[in-house]
């Protein structure tokens, strides 16, 4: 087939690459070995052993071809499925999270009831057939479409379940969803063993022998063979389904059942579960806020609501919460994440923000927009200044800046649009109370004896989420002796919030155990963030940098977190406190910036050149 000449090609073009960056690399190393560059000029990472540069190098271009390998290959992929067939699905159909099959007669008033609510409840929408059907003969056009429209099915496999020929194709069509869109499905044996449906004995024996019966006393030759097809498709469904990973309800409370099989979805489709996170603690008013504002019934205009404050007050951490709640009640929604740190001007970075833009404003869609850390009025035009969004949609930016959002192009529009502003604000002190005592004692109250200085440590913090939660780990397990120290360390800081919140994050970074983290939290500050963790040790455990316990110990003082992709992420603000650690950039002893970079290699060959004429 065309498209895989076309890989096998780009294979052959990539491997010669390869070996020509190689050769280069190799003959760069032996000029800055030979001319006394290298120890000033190339990053920390590879200063301590010249002879490890080749084994990074080769790690670098195998991260660089897996990357490039996995975007290429779901390209050609998906470009030879749109010459097959134009009839694809995709995620802006799917309307429901979860599809609900079941029997009737059986667990429509009791336990499909429960486990309904449960799962609306937990924000995962579901599909229910409002229609009760006795005889349970025909699968209608609209549960059909239902099935294909959802992202996962749990048929609850109750005593009577096989007695519906409607219930067995919907069984049919799920696990076909399955095999050919990787649709989850999980069976739920409802006071049924998976024997009895694997061998279709008992209740589900009974009711295949009835279907049998029926297809013998059918007298037109044509239905007789077509129903005769149907029990042996039926029978291999049941056996199928069976062999799935599900839930054994027997013997076990319902309560507590399904609060099992609704976590586990959540986790599976990744929707959050509506609890207090305790990253949410005194957000409460806020969630309400913009909750209020994305449901309010407009849909005449294109809505666009600013959420400003200063850095790690907990723009993002709302907007995020906010959007994974709702995003699934609109045609179409993207949530594009810390652009100041990505945006690079025209380049492919830039490119690819307006790119996620763009696929999801392209066609007639209600759509949900965050575009979150704007901080230049640049970024804003780029991304939204030329889009025509439909009317009901909803944009959502953060920034620290509120002005910016006033010199919006897309607000001197002559559009219908409403823009809405909202102050996001430190805690208040009953917040902060909860918040610091979560990450200093896990719980929501100070231990005895702690009233005091905790009330001073609360003083300094202000509210700010991120102070809070950083200083509140480094606090973890500590003696009083320690915390009075920590606010003598505090006190020396200028007057005024931001300068007050790098004194905090700058002590959590000394306060660090061992040179080996701190050395890694630089390291990773200056270059991995946004890196998966896995090459990121492999990378730096060549240069005896301990990354096991190293990286553990920085998440466990909420200075690294690790998201679900294994991607490693850092708060902007303690990024920056990492990099500028060492002020002076002629003393740096790392180089991240390549303008930087260019500037002292230029100097060292200068200088070098006169001292070896």
């Amino acid at each position: 087939m065309k498209w895989r000449f076309r890989l096998e090609c780009f294979m052959w073009v990539y491997a010669q690459l390869c070996d020509v960056v190689v050769v280069l690399i190799g003959l760069l190393n032996v000029v800055l070995v030979h001319t006394g560059l290298f120890n000033d000029v190339l990053v920390h990472l590879l200063l301590k052993r010249v002879g490890k540069i080749s084994k990074i190098v080769l790690l670098l271009i195998s991260q660089i071809t897996h990357n490039i390998l996995i975007n290429f290959t779901k390209m050609v992929i998906l470009t030879d499925d749109l010459e097959q067939s134009s009839s694809s699905s995709n995620n802006h159909d799917k309307k429901y999270d979860i599809f609900l099959s079941f029997r009737d007669s059986d667990t429509r008033l009791s336990f499909t009831n429960h486990l309904h609510q449960a799962l609306e409840g937990a924000n995962l929408k579901t599909f229910v057939d409002k229609d009760v059907i006795p005889t349970g003969r025909y699968l209608k056009p609209e549960l059909e479409n239902a099935i294909k429209s959802s992202t996962a099915s749990v048929i609850v496999l109750s005593k009577n379940y096989a007695s519906s020929t409607r219930c067995l194709d919907e069984l049919v069509l799920i696990l076909d969803r399955n095999k050919n869109f990787k649709q989850i499905v999980i069976p739920i044996f409802y006071y049924v063993e998976p024997t009895d449906v694997r061998k279709q004995i008992n209740s589900f024996g009974d009711a295949m022998a009835a279907h049998r019966q029926e297809m013998e006393t059918e007298t037109d030759g044509d239905k007789k063979r077509v129903l005769a097809e149907k029990i042996e498709i039926w029978k291999k469904a049941l056996t199928q389904v069976s062999n799935l990973a599900g839930f054994h309800v027997k013997g076990r409370p319902e309560i507590e059942f399904i609060k099992e099989i609704v976590e586990d979805l959540s986790k599976r489709i990744r929707v959050p579960v509506r609890t207090t996170l305790p990253l949410l603690i005194g957000k409460k008013d806020d969630i309400k806020f913009i909750t209020t504002w994305l449901k309010d019934g407009s849909s005449n205009t294109v809505d666009i609501l600013s959420i400003y404050g200063m850095g790690g007050i907990g723009k993002t951490t709302l907007a995020k919460y906010v959007y994974d709640l709702y995003c699934r009640e609109f045609d179409s929604s993207c949530f594009i994440e810390d652009i100041s740190r990505k945006w690079d001007g025209k380049n492919k970075g830039s490119l690819d923000l307006q790119k996620q833009v763009h696929e999801v404003s392209i066609a007639s869609y209600k759509v949900l927009i965050v575009i979150d850390d704007i901080d230049s009025v640049d970024q804003l035009d780029a991304l939204l200044g030329n889009k025509g969004f439909h009317q009901g949609s909803k944009i959502i930016i953060t920034t620290k800046d509120m002005s910016l959002t006033e010199r919006c192009e897309l607000l001197k529009k002559k559009v219908e649009k409403r823009h809405a502003k909202y102050p996001l604000e430190g805690l208040p002190e009953n917040a902060s109370v909860k918040l610091l005592c979560h990450h200093t004692f896990g719980r929501e109250e100070f231990k005895d004896g702690y009233e005091e200085v905790a009330m001073d440590i609360l003083k300094y913090c202000d509210g700010h989420p991120l102070a809070l939660q950083v200083l509140g780990r480094n606090l973890y397990n500590r003696d009083l002796f320690y915390w009075k120290d920590c606010i003598k360390e505090l006190k020396r800081a200028p007057e005024g919030p931001i300068p007050r919140v790098n004194r905090i994050l700058k002590m959590s970074f000394y306060s660090l155990p061992s040179e080996n983290d701190k050395e890694l939290f630089k390291h990773v500050a200056c270059f991995f963030v946004g890196i998966d963790r896995d090459f990121t040790e492999t990378v730096l455990e060549a240069c005896d940098i301990e990354t096991e316990s190293g990286i553990k110990n920085l998440i466990d003082r909420c200075l690294l977190s690790v998201d679900e992709n294994n991607t490693l992420i850092m708060h902007s603000l303690l990024q920056e406190m990492g990099r500028y650690l060492d002020e002076e950039p002629g003393k740096r002893s790392r180089l991240w910036c390549h303008e930087e970079s260019f500037e002292v290699l230029k100097k060292r060959m200068w200088e070098s050149s006169r001292s070896h004429p």
